[in-house]
C-alpha cells in the first residue's frame, strides 16, 4: 500500500511520501533504544511537565490538527475536534494519575520472613514499545497507547497506517515540542511488510496491535514467537440490547449515534441490535426512520453527520457483505447501495431477518450498517449477543434491575455498558474477550501493559 494522504471524500491524491530506507529505519531503531536508556531515568514530575505541554499544544492546534484527520481519512470535521480535544484530556489525566498507578506495591509477610523484611513490586519499564495503529481515530489510538508508555518510562516507535502519514507526523511533532527528548517518540513512514522484523529486533521490547482480527493473529504470533509483551485491540462486533422497560425513542437517538459514529467505523461501534419482540416493530421503524434523517455529505462541512469511509476498498467489501447478506435471505430496509459521485460514500443502512449464514451475521462490518435481530426473551438475546466469535463490547438498554445484573454477567465481552454507549475514556480499562484481542488498555492497566513487574525482597 502506498503511503500517502487521499482525500476520501473526493478520491485525490494529495500528496505522497517515501517509505523509509533499511538505514533510515535502523537509525531510528538505534536512536529509540539509546534514548531509552537514560530516558527511563527521568522523572515522574519531568514526564508529567512534557505530558501537560503536549495537551497544550494538542489544543492550541486543535483546528490544524482536525482537518489533517479530515483530510486523511473522512472523519467529520466536528468529530476530529472532539478527537483532538480528547487527546489533551488523555495526556492531562496520564500526567496527574500514571505515578500513581506505577508505585510500589508492599506485600505482607510470608510466615518464613523476619520481622524487619521489606516485600515490593517496582514497576519498571522494558524498552522501546512499536505500536501498530489504524486510521480510524488516528490520533486518539495513539495516545491512548503512548501517553501512558512515555510516563511509564518507555520509547515509542508508531507504525501509523499508511493512509494517515501527516497525522502520525504530527502526533511526533507535538510530543517532540512538548519537549520529550528526540528518539523518545518516532513515526515509522514503513509499509506494513516491515513489521515483522521490527518486532524481531532486539532492542523492540513489546508490541501492541489495534486492527483487524488478521492483523491481530499476525503480530500476536510474531510477539509470540520473539518472547515479547503484547497487547491486541481487534475487531468488534457488539451488541446492543432493547428491551421494553427501555425509552424507545431516547435508545433509538442512542442506537444511531453509536453506530455511525465515525461514520460507522469504530471497533466498539454498536453492530447488532438485538430487540425484544414485543418493541421490535416501533424500534426497528425508528431506527429507520433515524438512520434515514442523517445529512450524508462533505466531512468539512459543519451540517454533515455522515461522511464518507476511508477508502474504496473498505466501501468494496462493506456492499459485498450487504449484497451478500440480502442474497442468503436478509431483509433490506433502507439504503445498501454506494451513493454516486466521487468519494467513498455509503448510506445508512439497516438489515433485519438476518440468517445464520449471510456474512452480517457473522462478519464484522466496518461502516455505517445497523443489524436489527428479533428476541423472545431475555434468555434469546443473551444467546443471539454472545452468537458471535467477537467479544469486545456491548450495551443493554433496561429499566429492570434483575436484567441489568443478567446482562453485566452474562454477556461475553471485555466491557459492557447498562443503559450508555461504550467508549473509551482515560479513567476506565478498555479491552476484549474472544477474538477481539487481549490485555487491557487506560486506566491503570495502560501504564502497566509495559512494564516489568519486579519483586524485590529486601532483607
Amino acid at each position: 500500500m502506498a503511503i500517502a494522504t487521499i482525500n476520501p471524500a473526493t478520491g485525490e491524491t494529495v500528496r505522497e511520501f517515501e517509505a523509509l530506507t533499511e538505514a533510515q529505519l535502523e537509525e531510528k531503531l538505534q536512536r529509540s533504544w539509546d534514548t531509552f536508556r537514560t530516558y527511563r531515568d527521568t522523572t515522574f514530575s519531568q514526564r508529567a511537565d512534557w505530558l501537560r505541554r503536549a495537551a497544550d499544544i494538542f489544543d492550541e492546534d486543535n483546528e490544524r490538527l482536525a482537518q489533517l484527520a479530515t483530510l486523511e481519512m473522512g472523519k467529520t470535521l466536528v468529530a476530529a475536534r472532539a478527537e483532538v480535544t480528547k487527546c489533551a484530556y488523555g495526556c492531562r489525566w496520564y500526567a496527574d494519575h500514571a505515578a500513581e498507578a506505577l508505585a510500589d506495591v508492599e506485600w505482607p509477610h510470608p510466615s518464613n520472613a523476619p520481622e524487619h523484611a521489606r516485600i515490593i513490586t517496582r514497576y519498571q519499564p522494558l524498552g522501546p514499545v512499536l505500536a501498530v495503529m489504524p486510521w480510524n481515530f488516528p490520533y486518539w489510538q495513539v495516545l491512548r497507547f503512548a501517553a501512558p508508555a512515555l510516563m511509564t518510562g518507555n520509547t515509542g516507535l508508531l507504525k501509523h497506517a499508511s493512509n494517515v502519514p501527516q497525522v502520525a507526523m504530527a502526533i511526533e511533532d507535538v510530543l517532540t515540542r512538548a519537549g520529550f527528548p528526540e528518539g523518545a517518540f518516532q513515526t515509522l513512514l514503513v509499509p506494513s511488510s516491515q513489521i515483522e522484523g521490527i518486532i524481531d529486533d532486539d532492542r523492540v521490547r513489546a508490541v501492541t496491535l489495534t486492527g483487524s482480527e488478521p492483523a491481530g493473529r499476525e503480530v500476536g504470533a510474531r510477539a509470540g514467537r520473539n518472547v515479547k509483551t503484547s497487547v491486541l485491540e481487534l475487531g468488534g462486533s457488539d451488541p446492543f440490547i432493547v428491551m421494553p422497560s427501555a425509552d424507545l425513542e431516547a435508545t433509538a437517538d442512542a442506537a444511531v449515534s453509536s453506530r455511525t459514529l465515525n461514520n460507522g467505523q469504530s471497533c466498539i461501534n454498536a453492530k447488532r441490535f438485538i430487540v425484544h419482540e414485543q418493541i421490535a416493530d416501533e424500534f426497528q421503524r425508528l431506527l429507520v426512520e433515524k438512520m434515514d434523517a442523517l445529512t450524508v455529505g462533505d466531512p468539512s462541512d459543519e451540517n454533515t453527520e455522515l461522511g464518507p469511509m476511508s477508502g474504496p476498498q473498505g466501501l468494496e467489501e462493506l456492499d459485498q457483505q450487504v449484497q451478500d447478506s440480502v442474497a442468503k435471505g436478509a431483509t433490506l430496509l433502507t439504503g445498501g447501495k454506494p451513493l454516486g459521485g466521487p468519494g467513498n460514500y455509503y448510506p445508512a443502512t439497516v438489515l433485519a431477518d438476518i440468517p445464520k449464514n449471510a456474512p452480517a451475521y457473522y462478519e464484522e462490518l466496518f461502516g455505517p450498517v445497523a443489524l436489527v435481530f428479533r428476541a423472545r426473551d431475555i434468555d434469546d438475546a443473551i444467546d443471539i449477543a454472545n452468537d458471535s466469535s467477537f467479544g469486545l463490547g456491548g450495551s443493554a438498554w433496561t429499566e429492570d434491575e434483575d436484567e441489568k445484573e443478567r446482562f453485566a454477567n452474562e454477556v461475553e465481552s471485555g466491557m459492557v455498558y447498562i443503559n450508555k454507549i461504550t467508549e473509551s475514556t482515560p479513567e476506565v480499562p478498555f479491552g476484549g474477550a474472544k477474538n477481539s484481542g487481549y490485555g487491557r488498555e487506560l486506566a491503570s492497566f495502560g501504564p502497566q501493559s509495559f512494564v516489568n513487574a519486579k519483586t524485590i525482597w529486601i532483607q
